[in-house]
């Protein structure tokens, strides 16, 4: 038998049968459910609260259950990175007039250390200083930030409905997690970009229910994490209704407090 014709015959097949294993492994890997990641989220809150929020948002785009366009994430990054240097500078500064006896449930104009400032051009100088802070820079930190989890969301379900569960790690994960993204919501005052990404969340359950696809246990934890969220923003609302000062300080519809101008009005001003 001639051993050439047989190895040319096994070469000529090899790349058919090499790509009917590449098509075997991904309708397995399309099937399969990811297990709960547990590293993932209990670094990834721990790393948000010690790091502050967004510093190891490179870990949630390479365990995400699906891959991101690649398009999406050197823009996401780009605009991450440019929103936390703005919010850096303005926060570096706001802390050092802090020190200096700038009260934070005040606004910029009415602050005792800002409106006596000569020429009064100089408050306008701090008013821009604020705008980039609280409004640009946070807008261009959190809105890549919640993209991503959103998409990271959406590839966490699963059709088995008996792996539709959390272990108990993930219950007590919860917690921290849910209350990181309170002080989050509060204190980087983006009450709007949040409820906007759970509702988008909660419609997504409910189109993907329709089709007999249920939340992993990664979907169900930053489901969960998200509802008990809203859950502390509404309480912290009631508790701050009716304060006279921070009503002042926050008059539009949406009335969300900042943690930090409540520690200056009535925890800083007591000592």
């Amino acid at each position: 038998m001639n051993t050439n014709l047989i190895h040319h015959e096994d070469t000529r097949w090899s790349p058919l049968l090499q790509s009917g294993r590449h098509s075997a492994i991904k309708a397995d890997e399309a099937a399969g459910t990811a297990p709960f990641h547990l590293d993932l989220w209990f670094y990834f809150t721990l790393q948000n609260w010690i790091l502050d929020f967004g510093r190891p948002i490179a870990m949630l785009m390479e365990r995400s259950p699906r891959t991101l366009p690649r398009a999406m994430i050197y823009l996401s990054i780009i605009t991450f990175v440019m929103g936390a240097s703005i919010h850096l500078v303005g926060d570096s500064v706001n802390h050092r007039l802090l020190f200096s006896g700038y009260q934070h449930h005040l606004s910029v104009r009415e602050n005792p250390i800002i409106r006596n400032l000569k020429p009064e051009t100089l408050i306008d100088s701090f008013e821009l200083l604020y705008y980039y802070d609280e409004y640009l820079g946070h807008s261009m930190w959190y809105i890549p930030f919640f993209l991503i989890l959103f998409m990271y969301f959406s590839g966490c379900f699963t059709p088995t409905k008996a792996e539709s569960s959390m272990p108990g790690a993930a219950l007590l994960l919860v917690v921290p997690s849910g209350l990181y993204y309170w002080y989050l919501v509060t204190e980087g005052q983006i009450f709007i970009l949040f409820i906007f990404t759970f509702f988008a969340m909660l419609a997504l359950v409910l189109h993907q229910k329709r089709k007999c696809l249920f939340l992993d246990s990664n979907g169900l934890f930053l489901f969960y994490s998200f509802a008990l969220t809203l859950l502390l923003v509404a309480l912290w609302v009631a508790w701050l209704w009716n304060d006279p000062v921070l009503r002042k300080k926050y008059p539009g519809v949406i009335y969300v407090p900042e943690p930090w101008a409540f520690y200056t009005l009535h925890v800083s001003s007591r000592h």
